[in-house]
């Protein structure tokens, strides 16, 4: 075995981290404390915009485990119901996957309504099951604020995201 082809293998295992290593930065992103009221309730979920980005372009690099792990991490850090981001984030996973085809052909604008439409129905189904979890049905403006937040910022969320994805190797 040569110094470049383990040099090469180390390049390659570093670079398919790279949609880990950023949706969990953007994870620990959304966590951090913002000194403005409110703002936890309505923090925009980043992890999700990330999820659905890898799961358009690179899936076989955020497989559905890693996204479940992701969410745990999420849960844990946000004080949320554990397991709640988890199934929030496999839901918009499994929409997207099951879609795939359909949104890599189609021009941004159009992706950006496929993300409106999955990331409203991540939210009423993640608002539902707190409200389930808490025992009282939640205020839904803080997550419909919250809807609001993540869409505006999605295309600045996809452009970073395909800067990172040029860094990736080519699939096979």
């Amino acid at each position: 075995m040569t110094s470049g082809g383990l040099w090469q293998r180390l390049d390659r295992f570093g670079r398919n981290l790279v949609p880990l290593a950023i949706t969990l930065a953007l994870v620990i992103l959304g966590a951090v404390p913002v000194p403005i009221a409110g703002y936890a309730s309505v923090v925009p979920l980043f992890s999700l915009c990330a999820v659905f980005f890898w799961a358009i372009y690179r899936p076989h690099l955020l497989p559905p485990w890693l996204v479940f792990a992701i969410g745990l991490v999420q849960d844990a850090l946000s004080g949320t119901p554990f397991g709640l981001n988890a199934i929030m984030l496999l839901l918009v996973y499994g929409m997207v996957a099951n879609q795939r085809r359909f949104f890599l052909s189609k021009p941004f604008t159009l992706v950006w309504w496929g993300f409106m439409l999955i990331t409203l129905i991540a939210i009423v189904v993640a608002w539902l099951l707190a409200s389930i979890a808490f025992g009282v049905i939640i205020r839904p403006g803080p997550a419909s604020f919250q809807f609001l937040l993540t869409l505006a910022l999605y295309p600045l969320a996809a452009l970073l995201l395909s800067g990172a994805q040029r860094l990736l190797p080519q699939p096979a």
